[in-house]
Order: C-alpha cells, then sequence, then structure tokens
C-alpha cells in the first residue's frame, strides 16, 4: 500500500499563483522560456517586460499569439 505524502506549503504555493496568473489570463514567464529554448534555440529570450507585454497585446488584439 502506498502511502500519501501531501506536497510541501512551498509547491502548494507556487502551484496556486501559477493557477491565479493563468486564470487572469498571464502565462508564466518561466514556462515560456524553456519552451523556447527546447523548441525554437535560435529566436532570443525576451525580457519579462517584452514578454508581459507582447502576452498582454496578443490578448486584447485577439491575436492569440500561439506559436504551436
Amino acid at each position: 500500500m502506498e502511502t500519501f505524502t501531501p506536497a510541501s506549503p512551498r509547491s502548494l504555493w507556487k502551484w496556486a499563483v501559477q493557477t491565479a496568473r493563468l486564470c487572469c489570463g498571464v502565462p508564466d514567464y518561466d514556462v515560456y522560456v524553456k519552451h523556447l529554448r527546447e523548441h525554437h534555440p535560435e529566436r532570443p529570450v525576451p525580457s519579462y517586460g517584452q514578454f508581459f507585454r507582447e502576452r498582454q497585446e496578443a490578448r486584447y488584439r485577439g491575436t492569440g499569439g500561439r506559436c504551436c
């Protein structure tokens, strides 16, 4: 029988913050950077400010902004 081990408070907090950001339409910058490095290594990695502005523009212009 497996023993249930609850997640650490830190991991729960990280999950809650990520969930709240996604609910508000703010994607996770770290996940985006990882995706760029794995799938588009030729592209420069934008600063967080550039990333945030681009995501806001894509959201409110309705262009989506998905690459894959």
